[in-house]
């Protein structure tokens, strides 16, 4: 339909926007339900946003879930007017550190909290402590830049060995294996990190050191820790570096290799057939993650080892991290009001166009009622 396809066009260009800088935007200011229109990509229903609070929000963390926030924030305040919400892409160790300093209302972070975290959360969050509210999943794509090779396979254990060096050339006998029928190029591999600490980075090892078989030595984190490769800033970063690079691969959200028309490894799991980084496969992943949190923390706990039939194993669900008590008064009515529109069917509906995933309904109503008790 032209509506559908011309708020797809929009989403896709707001998703190539660069992660440099926050968009700061005018947004909720009425305690009524407001009736205007919304102007934003994801087509969201003024109607259904609730606008409290006024003043400015400050909020970072995050670049996975930058294309997104965009989205949601240019429709927000399509609906609201007396807040500015600003959103900073600053890395997901950043955006929590941040928050820990009581510089912003809430965080966004692709990896739960810390034990030690949560722990020095309690200074900040007077009579209560930190949560995560997990708010938008996705597969990681790994994209890569390979002359003449339009489909690539490649499994956990051959990852791991070339974003460790260990695998240097793109024909190696091990990738030759994995894609008989591909005219691989003897061409050098240039494997590209992140250089900031990145909660994409700490699942994108929690991947290889759970599905590699060994092949993975290092321990995951936000930072990364392997052997050589090349370093780039956020998401934005590594996937520019592998649409302008031959022979580069890296692994970023999906959204920047749609956005940058950069072609993704179909993983081999262990099931019948290789998985393609689709929003659709993410989402059979992340349906099946387990609760990892205790009382209103909803962290999850995913099963980076999958060889579920469908089930795109490297996925991650980005939180935004807030205080269950002790929020500040004078940003709380906002946080909540745009939290709830996030985590609402509006904001939610936004994100399969931009290749993220959308909440399990279960996971969005709990997430809704847990904003609501935030105080």
């Amino acid at each position: 339909m032209k509506l559908q396809r011309k708020n797809r066009v929009r989403a896709l260009a707001v998703g190539a926007l660069a992660v440099s800088g926050a968009l700061a935007l005018t947004a909720c200011g009425s305690d009524n339900t407001s009736g205007g229109s919304g102007g934003g990509a994801g087509s969201a229903k003024a109607a259904n946003i609730k606008c409290d609070g006024k003043g400015k929000l400050l909020a970072s963390g995050s670049s996975a879930q930058k294309n997104a926030m965009d989205v949601w924030v240019q429709n927000y305040a399509g609906a609201c007017q007396g807040t500015e919400i600003n959103y900073q892409p600053t890395g997901s160790g950043a955006g929590v550190t941040t928050f820990l300093q009581g510089q912003t209302a809430f965080a966004g972070s692709d990896s739960p909290l810390k034990p030690e975290e949560i722990t020095k959360s309690k200074t900040l969050c007077k009579g209560g402590q930190a949560i995560d509210l997990p708010m938008v999943g996705g597969p990681i794509a790994v994209g890569y830049n390979v002359p003449g090779v339009d489909s690539l396979v490649l499994d956990a254990p051959t990852l791991a060995k070339i974003f460790d060096s260990q695998i240097s050339n793109w024909n190696d006998p091990a990738i030759k294996k994995l894609n008989p029928g591909a005219k691989l190029p003897d061409l050098k591999i240039q494997a590209f990190h992140r250089s900031d600490d990145s909660g994409t980075t700490d699942n994108f090892t929690k991947y290889l050191k759970a599905a590699s078989g060994g092949a993975w030595k290092h321990e995951p984190g936000k930072k990364w820790e392997g052997t050589g490769g090349q370093a780039a800033s956020g998401s934005a970063g590594v996937s520019s570096q592998v649409k302008q690079t031959s022979g580069a691969i890296s692994y970023f959200e999906l959204s920047y290799a749609t956005a940058g028309k950069i072609p993704t490894v179909k993983v081999a799991t262990g099931a019948k057939a290789p998985v393609e980084a689709t929003v659709d496969n993410a989402s059979t992943a992340i349906a099946a993650a387990k609760p990892a949190g205790q009382g209103n923390d909803l962290a999850l706990k995913l099963d980076y080892a999958t060889k579920a039939e469908g089930a795109y194993p490297i996925t991650l669900v980005t939180n935004e991290i807030v205080c269950d008590k002790g929020n500040k008064a004078d940003t709380l009515p906002a946080t909540k009001s745009f939290l709830t529109y996030v985590a609402g069917k509006d904001g939610q509906d936004a994100l399969k166009a931009l290749g993220y995933a959308p909440l399990p309904t279960e996971i969005a109503d709990k997430v809704r009622k847990t904003v609501a008790t935030l105080s």
